[in-house]
């Protein structure tokens, strides 16, 4: 019988890689009940523990860590594939870790640092306000890509400031006549990109003169994959049978565009002739899509560069600048119109 994976027995129980991993090491944060089930499922499957990473000095351990939040984002999947090309050129092994909605990110670090050895880290998708009290305890260089809130210049980061380029967006929606724009956003509590997106949805707003609606924002319901089409045409489908009067829709992801699209579609609407439809990141997906979205692209091959090339110099300690803020590009496509006067 094939030898069960530690990704396997978290699915098993519902829980992260990293919950399995903290029940398997015996760590005091977590749930008494939780690791009681976590080793009843290792017993009854027959989980064998790898434990050779722990066995190695770190100076033998050419590793790093890449932990995701956001995950189902296809706008991290080039960056990725830099991180390890760029890993591999430098003879390091690449470690890829999913960080579950409501973990911290810096704890799984933590975590991971001493099951694997690792030699630098890389935060992709951000950091919420609990994760950043903790980047101290880190005893390995790292850095914050896409950053989530507007971070002190000494800690090492690479990203676009998302509440200027959000706001922009949303300036543009309102010059081409657009008052009345619904928003499709994370969830409530979210404290990750999709909060610095409604931040700038909300100043472009003010900043015009238009009164905030709450019931044109459309949140992700707890535990759904936010940036993802299935939740942009389910919003979306609510949008329109709440009676909420609207002209445009901006999506906080070309991904949750393009579900809109579809459902205004599916709803007998057209787009942009009945409703404007705008989304955020500049995925490729997004200029084939017909109509093509009216976007903001951030440069994210340049981000990713920039993100390791800040990691390796840091890991070999030379001289970089550790933070480091992207310009975006407004693409207007075919997915929005001007109102007539």
């Amino acid at each position: 019988m094939e030898q069960i994976t530690i990704k396997e027995v978290a699915k098993l129980c519902g829980v992260g890689v990293s919950t399995v991993s903290r029940a398997i090491n015996n760590h005091p944060d977590i749930n008494e009940a939780t690791k009681q089930m976590v080793m009843e499922t290792i017993r009854k499957y027959n989980y064998v523990p790898n434990n050779s990473a722990r066995n190695l000095k770190r100076s033998d351990s050419n590793t790093i860590a890449v932990l995701i939040q956001g995950i189902t984002n296809p706008f991290f999947a080039d960056m990725i594939q830099v991180f390890e090309r760029a890993a591999t050129g430098k003879k390091y092994s690449f470690v890829l870790q999913h960080v579950e909605e409501r973990e911290n990110a810096v704890d799984v670090a933590i975590q991971l640092e001493k099951e694997k050895r690792l030699k630098g880290i890389v935060f992709l998708g951000g950091l919420n306000s609990r994760a950043g009290e903790k980047l101290q305890r880190l005893p390995v260089p790292f850095v914050i890509s896409t950053a989530t809130e507007e971070l002190d210049e000494s800690v090492p980061t690479v990203t676009v400031d998302d509440v200027k380029e959000s706001s922009r967006m949303v300036d543009y929606l309102v010059s081409c006549g657009h008052k009345k724009i619904a928003l499709l956003a994370a969830a409530k509590d979210d404290a990750s990109i999709g909060k610095l997106r409604y931040n700038g949805y909300r100043r472009a707003l003010q900043k015009n003169g238009i009164a905030y609606d709450e019931g044109l924002v459309q949140w992700t319901q707890a535990g759904q994959p936010i940036y993802s089409m299935k939740n942009g045409y389910r919003m979306t489908k609510e949008l329109l049978e709440s009676g909420q009067e609207f002209t445009c829709i901006y999506a906080i992801s070309d991904s949750m565009a393009v579900g809109a699209c579809k459902a205004l579609f599916d709803a007998g609407k057209r787009v942009p002739e009945d409703y404007s439809v705008a989304g955020f990141d500049g995925l490729e997906l997004s200029e084939y899509y017909e109509p093509s979205i009216t976007t903001i692209r951030q440069p994210r091959r340049e981000m990713a560069e920039a993100t390791i090339r800040l990691l390796f110099d840091m890991i070999e300690e030379k001289a970089a600048k550790k933070y480091q803020v992207f310009e975006a590009e407004l693409i207007e496509g075919g997915s929005t119109r001007r109102l007539e006067a």
